[in-house]
């Protein structure tokens, strides 16, 4: 038996993509953290195990709906994601054939309406697919992970991602996600300069226009390594303000 868990807020836009292409799944599990469109109605089309929570972080929200899963293994995705059928049928051969624990599985964005089909988010290898009783979620508030017993194996076919439906929700997400990673970066006491905010992000457009070949895909490959590089910066600069603001609290 497989379960699927997906949590959610305010995924009008992506969910019922996402969850059409794991309705032959044995469970669907999704928790909905106050969305205000249309979310958890299009959620209940497809499974009756929509719950309503509050947000406590990715890492805890996500162990959230693990708890609630009964199947034998479980599938994590994300709502602006989508199986293929190619993956839906390596999944469900490796879930019945397998001795190991978890898979990894490659991943490829799709930003702006165009796959990233020749860099390097196609190699971007996440595990997703466990054993319900061999895994956990880490409980960050971003960039969780999940931790798993025993050995680890890798899928062939790849998940696909629209990490941004266009330039205006990568601006969304870039903004949010590199406020909560300052806020994580100074509860354990990080602290940066502007200089290393600049070379950080050069080192991070670097590693994903070269390194990672983007250039391969073109100016939408350019565009996606500009929307890493400028999560980096924001994070970074963030973390350098919040200390400030720190700093001058704790002297007055």
């Amino acid at each position: 038996m497989l379960s699927i868990i997906v949590i959610t807020k305010n995924e009008a836009a992506h969910i019922r993509q996402c969850l059409e292409s794991v309705a032959w799944a044995d469970e669907i599990i999704v928790l909905d953290s106050g969305s205000h469109d249309n979310t958890v109605d299009i959620c209940r089309e497809f499974t009756d195990k929509v719950y309503i929570t509050d947000w406590p972080g990715f890492g805890i929200q996500k162990q959230r709906a693990l708890d609630k899963a009964t199947g034998d293994w479980v599938l994590s995705i994300d709502a602006d994601e989508i199986v293929t059928p190619e993956l839906r049928e390596e999944i469900l051969q490796a879930i019945n054939l397998t001795s190991v624990n978890a898979f990894k599985i490659p991943r490829m964005a799709i930003f702006c309406g165009h796959p990233i089909k020749r860099g390097g988010s196609k190699y971007n290898y996440i595990l997703r697919l466990f054993r319900r009783t061999k895994g956990h979620f880490t409980d960050l508030a971003v960039h969780e992970s999940i931790v798993t017993e025993g050995s680890v194996s890798k899928l062939n076919n790849v998940l696909m991602h629209e990490s941004h439906v266009d330039l205006e929700e990568a601006l969304t997400k870039i903004n949010k996600y590199s406020s909560l990673s300052a806020e994580i970066l100074q509860q354990k006491g990080k602290d940066t300069t502007l200089s290393k905010a600049l070379l950080k992000t050069l080192w991070v457009f670097f590693h994903s226009y070269f390194i990672q070949r983007l250039f391969l895909d073109g100016k939408y490959g350019f565009m996606y390594a500009i929307a890493n590089a400028e999560e980096s910066y924001y994070k970074q600069v963030k973390l350098m303000l919040l200390n400030d603001a720190l700093e001058k609290s704790n002297s007055n």
